[in-house]
């Protein structure tokens, strides 16, 4: 087992708390981080987490949440409130959810009630345009699509607000698990889209974390 640094002055210094990647730590060492997050009355949040380790997990901390969907692990479970407009999440296709989902459960997390548009890419984009006026009205938008990667071009086209596009691995042969997605969404013409790595639901929503942190100054 492995000593644990929690970087406690984190939040003060950047606005947000520590999040925990879980994909390559061990068992017993996210016990000990957790343990340390338990014994000090902190709720914490495990990202990319497999289904083996929660099974273990969650007989440590039975009060735990999981989404198996997008390997998404909090310590102690969440209200989750009506949501508000501050960040909406708009995918391509449900098979993006596990993204979507990363994205959801991190604002979430961080007192974020995101509110979801699924299926709106371009291939159904009248369900885009349907949603139009509501989604004007949010701060932040992250756009999630693999594939061709189309669909933050186009939000970037029809809105205002701040874009984060987040490609996924989602597509077929030359869709080169989400490569393709990436390389049309850095090479967009709609002015101004950030993007994220392949998959980095995560990162999206601690892009706009530190937007709307900024806006409350």
């Amino acid at each position: 087992m492995t000593n644990f640094n929690h970087d406690s002055n984190r939040v003060k210094r950047l606005g947000f708390p520590e999040i925990i990647y879980g994909e390559y730590k061990t068992v017993d060492d996210l016990r000990n981080i957790l343990n340390h997050y338990s014994d000090n009355g902190s709720n914490a949040l495990v990202t990319k987490l497999q289904k083996e380790k929660y099974e273990i997990l969650k007989q440590y901390f039975p009060g735990s949440f999981y989404d198996e969907v997008s390997g998404v692990f909090i310590l102690k479970p969440l209200e989750q409130k009506q949501w508000d407009y501050d960040v909406a999440v708009i995918s391509a296709g449900t098979s993006d959810k596990h993204v979507v989902n990363e994205a959801f459960y991190t604002l979430l997390f961080l007192g974020v009630n995101p509110k979801i548009y699924s299926d709106s890419g371009v291939a159904g984009v009248h369900r885009l345009t349907e949603n139009k006026e509501e989604i004007d009205k949010f701060k932040v938008l992250i756009v999630v699509a693999g594939f061709e990667g189309a669909l933050p071009s186009v939000v970037g086209g029809l809105f205002p607000q701040p874009v984060i596009a987040v490609p996924t691995d989602v597509g077929y042969g030359v869709a080169k698990g989400g490569k393709t997605a990436l390389n049309a969404m850095l090479s967009s013409c709609a002015n101004g889209v950030t993007v994220t790595n392949i998959n980095n639901g995560y990162g999206a929503a601690m892009a706009a974390i530190r937007i709307l942190n900024l806006l409350k100054r």
